[in-house]
């Protein structure tokens, strides 16, 4: 039997509808995140002086794990778009007194590890190991700061993938290695800020998933020395403060000895849902950062410290440049705010 080719016109459904009100929204989004910027222009953030260790003299003689430190969420994707979540570069942040990065990390299309945005076709804010430069520039030229960075490794490769961009930033000497295992850690084996300035070893890097400091001693596991609160909150009242991650340690009540001598990371950036996608909510930023208030840093945190008797070690928010940042790290900090 003889069988006739013949033309086969396959149709794909499209929702055109659903795909104009998404156009419609990211073009409208990105308007007013312009004349947003736009407005704020002349508006420039302060450099923090420096003084003492990290802005303080009383810092210096503090450890590490009881400080609060204003952390930028997704601190390389900068501009206006849904998935960009800061407005200013990572110097100009650094400059401003922020001394916590986070950033997400994925393997590009050429095999490199770069600074993406949940996949590096939706962002991709250049190479890891220039991302690097940048921060080791930076400690070169402020000899009394000490800056923590946190990496996804949202790929969950081997973390020996990490070591290259490392070494060839040339950062490796600035970075900080703990001195026992993180089995027997606790807050009090923490250094002083002024002892790690002291020591020069001023970067101390962490990143979420694969960490061996048995192979790579200066990348420390985050799990083992911090506990995170929900992401992706689109509560504006962020009424919560749960433990989310490490999965090991849900289960536990706060007063268990390995949630109380872990420090802890407060998820505070805000997003909205589009179209059952989530992206930041850059309209209540104002709010969201601001120290006193419904739904802001001061009131979760205190609804934090009272669950854990502590203070969060790092506080995560986006657009760190709108609202009172440094006026909630100065209050969590025991300061005036």
């Amino acid at each position: 039997m003889r069988i006739r080719n013949r033309a086969v016109n396959v149709r794909v459904p499209i929702n055109y509808s659903v795909m104009t009100i998404l156009v419609i929204y990211i073009f409208i989004h990105s308007v007013l995140s312009i004349v947003d910027q736009l407005t704020r222009a002349t508006t420039h953030l302060k450099v923090q002086p420096e003084v003492g260790c990290n802005g303080r003299h009383e810092f210096c003689t503090r450890k590490y794990s009881n400080i609060t430190h204003i952390a930028t969420h997704d601190a390389p994707f900068i501009g206006v778009l849904p998935m960009e979540n800061q407005n200013v570069d990572v110097t100009t942040q650094l400059d401003a007194g922020i001394r916590f990065l986070q950033g997400q990390t994925h393997r590009n299309a050429f095999g490199k590890l770069s600074l993406c945005h949940t996949s590096c076709l939706m962002k991709d804010a250049g190479l890891l190991k220039d991302y690097l430069k940048i921060i080791k520039h930076w400690l070169d030229k402020h000899p009394q700061e000490v800056v923590s960075i946190l990496l996804t490794n949202g790929d969950h490769l081997n973390i020996t993938e990490f070591e290259e961009p490392f070494q060839q930033s040339g950062i490796v000497p600035y970075t900080y290695v703990p001195h026992a295992d993180a089995s027997h850690w606790t807050l009090d084996s923490w250094p002083t800020l002024g002892q790690l300035i002291a020591n020069n070893t001023r970067l101390v890097a962490f990143v979420d998933y694969k960490a061996n400091q048995s192979k790579i001693p200066y990348l420390l596991n985050e799990f083992s020395y911090f506990w995170e609160t929900p992401y992706n909150t689109i509560d504006p009242a962020f009424a919560q403060c749960t433990l989310d991650r490490p999965a090991a340690l849900k289960a536990k009540p706060a007063s268990d000895v390995a949630v109380r001598q872990r420090m802890y990371i407060m998820n505070h950036f805000l997003d909205t849902k589009v179209l059952g996608m989530v992206v930041p909510n850059r309209r209540d930023a104002k709010q969201t950062n601001a120290w006193r208030g419904k739904g802001s840093i001061g009131e979760q945190a205190e609804r934090c410290s009272g669950m854990y008797g502590k203070a969060p070690a790092a506080v995560l928010v986006d657009y760190f440049d709108r609202g009172q940042v440094f006026k909630a790290q100065d209050g969590l900090n025991g300061f005036p705010a």
